[in-house]
């Protein structure tokens, strides 16, 4: 993915939260990549270096909120069809009639 947008699985992986959630704790990002929040924060150091988030102190709290910039979601939204590409070359491609059955059985017993 880096070699065709500049973007790391990391920071496919931040922008994508952000933009889904909108702003989020830095702690909430943390938790959710299942990442300390001391890589966390030097990851979003470097990303906030070229653009791509901000990182604001909460007003009525202790705290840093993280939010995608413009320059982030131009790239989020220029890797998606690259990483839709890659999910279908290297995963659905692969799979047989049999395991999109079982995995469409599964699917509906956890529905249920």
């Amino acid at each position: 993915m880096f070699e065709k947008t500049g973007l790391s699985e990391g920071d496919f992986g931040i922008l994508d939260r952000l933009d889904l959630y909108g702003r989020l704790r830095q702690q909430e990002l943390a938790d959710s990549m299942d990442w300390t929040k001391s890589r966390l924060s030097h990851h979003l150091t470097r990303m906030e270096k070229r653009g791509l988030v901000l990182r604001e102190p909460i007003e009525t709290e202790r705290g840093v909120q993280v939010i995608i910039t413009s320059v982030g979601k131009l790239a989020l939204d220029d890797a998606r069809p690259v990483v839709s590409m890659a999910i279908r070359e290297y995963f659905l491609d692969l799979l047989t009639e049999q395991d999109i059955e079982s995995i469409t059985n599964l699917a509906e017993r956890t529905k249920a």
